[in-house]
This record gives C-alpha cells, sequence and structure tokens, in this order.
C-alpha cells in the first residue's frame, strides 16, 4: 500500500490544545477517515509546531476528496483551523507532501 507523509504548522501558542484535541479525537471523525481510506494514519508534533503526519492509502487524492466531501470533516476543520498558523487555509488543505526516499523492507532480501 503507498506511503504518505506530509508536514504542516500548528501555531506554537496552541500546540497543548492541538494535542488535547487529538488525544479526543471525534468517533464520527476517525469513523469517517477508515471510511474513505486513511489506513496506518499518525501525527507527530514538535516543539515548534511542525506537524508531520503518515499515513498510508490506495490514492491519497482520492481519500483527502472523500473525507473533503464528509460533514464531519468541514467541522473538525474549522475547529482545526485556529491552531494553526495559517488560519485562512483549512488545515486539510495546506499538507505538503515529502518524498520518500527510504524504505527498509523495499531494500532487505526477500527469502
Amino acid at each position: 500500500m503507498p506511503r504518505y507523509c506530509f508536514t504542516s504548522q500548528v501555531d506554537p501558542a496552541h500546540l497543548e490544545a492541538y494535542a488535547e484535541a487529538h488525544a479526543h479525537v471525534w468517533p464520527e471523525m476517525c469513523e469517517a477517515l477508515d471510511a474513505t481510506g486513511w489506513r496506518n494514519y499518525s501525527l507527530f508534533l514538535r516543539e515548534d509546531g511542525l506537524l508531520i503526519g503518515y499515513v498510508e492509502s490506495d490514492d491519497i487524492e482520492a481519500s483527502l476528496a472523500a473525507m473533503g466531501e464528509t460533514e464531519v470533516n468541514a467541522r473538525w476543520q474549522a475547529e482545526m483551523s485556529r491552531l494553526f498558523s495559517d488560519g485562512d487555509t483549512p488545515p486539510d488543505e495546506g499538507f505538503r507532501f515529502v518524498r520518500e526516499v527510504f524504505h527498509l523492507a523495499d531494500q532487505l532480501p526477500r527469502g
């Protein structure tokens, strides 16, 4: 399954609020992510607000588009947008994807 990494920027003044929100993601948001093809999804937050995401998806563009059509995503993005440095752009539209250059399993001999 294809793997994707992305970055974004949380406002450093809102790190705890961001972490707290993600400690209690709405069940309907989790269900929507699952239903739209987000697999093995993780977020990592650095002290300066750098947000790094990892997700596996058959087609990340299709998964993003499908989430964009859900009502719960619109509510979640509205809540989260106040926590990001660029409050004018919905957080899920500001992802900067990072190219993968190494994956251990791809280079191990197949036995």
